[in-house]
């Protein structure tokens, strides 16, 4: 006489869709340094400045990751 177990939440998928977000994230700060950069670059005639923002931007989304997980990994403990 087996009890239907109730729906219970399950917690290990909320980490994965918090670091589904974050990837996207990630994914658009990055596109959106290389879109500024560009755009810089044509206003002021110069050819440096799309990289130079875009990795500007990769810096940033590799911060917001890291602190991401170092949130997570606090909250878990």
């Amino acid at each position: 006489m087996n009890q239907p177990q109730k729906n219970k939440p399950n917690k290990r998928l909320n980490p994965y869709i918090k670091f589904t977000s974050v990837a996207i994230q990630m994914g658009v700060t990055i596109f959106l340094g290389n879109i500024l950069g560009a755009w810089l670059d044509k206003k002021f005639s110069t050819t440096y400045l799309e990289n130079l923002i875009t990795l500007l931007a990769v810096f940033l989304a590799m911060y917001f990751v890291i602190s991401q997980v170092i949130k997570t990994s606090k909250e878990d403990e």
